[in-house]
């Protein structure tokens, strides 16, 4: 059981790199009440890809969420700004 909700959405931007990249991660229980940390990261607009992680201990997944973080703030990615998220949720 996942005693508490671990949620991230991030992205890098560079207009001058012609970037535009998301990466988002949580950790929900699958059925058989096992933590499980789910990654998608991709081009902003795309599909992207997706990864599953799966732990016996919840622990183990908020080690591995906590150090994908750590790893993506190291390389630029960053929340998305609220006023980006209002006016998308405005259309």
């Amino acid at each position: 059981m996942i005693a508490q909700s671990y949620q991230l959405y991030v992205e890098r931007i560079d207009a001058k790199k012609n970037m535009a990249r998301y990466y988002a991660m949580t950790i929900e229980p699958n059925l058989f009440g096992e933590a499980c940390l789910i990654r998608r990261w991709g081009r902003i607009g795309a599909t992207g890809q997706r990864r599953e992680h799966h732990f016996a201990q919840e622990e183990e997944a908020v080690r591995l969420f906590l150090q994908l973080l750590r790893k993506r703030r190291s390389r630029g990615y960053r929340p998305k700004p609220q006023m980006q998220q209002a006016a998308s949720g405005n259309r």
